[in-house]
């Protein structure tokens, strides 16, 4: 049986490590391959926190539920990447990521009922 509090915590995960992938994109954009410019590339950096503070979430998470549930649930981060890549880089949204957005939550919800 797979905890509320574990699929709240994967959850958050997906939000975090999205907000990382997106500062990730922000510090490599401005990448030179200059141990200065690597070290002050504060983007590239804020995006590595966010990934392993995601991390965290996530291994807590897994102790309370089913992999099988709850690793599905990281598709989710697909659908956050699409909203904050329109919010915070100005890509584009068109109807072919809506429609990948619902079958995936579609998917998602057929995994969790599932169990």
């Amino acid at each position: 049986m797979t905890e509320l509090w574990a699929a709240s915590l994967i959850m958050g995960a997906t939000v975090i490590g999205s907000l990382g992938s997106v500062y990730l994109k922000k510090g490599s954009n401005k990448l030179e391959f200059k141990i200065r410019s690597i070290l002050a590339n504060r983007e590239l950096f804020l995006g590595l926190f966010l990934f392993v503070f995601s991390s965290v979430f996530f291994i807590i998470g897994l102790k309370g539920g089913e992999l099988s549930v709850l690793y599905p649930l990281v598709s989710v981060g697909y659908i956050w990447i699409t909203f904050l890549s329109v919010k915070m880089l100005g890509e584009p949204i068109n109807k072919y990521k809506i429609a990948g957005i619902m079958l995936i939550m579609a998917g998602v919800s057929l995994i969790g009922f599932g169990s």
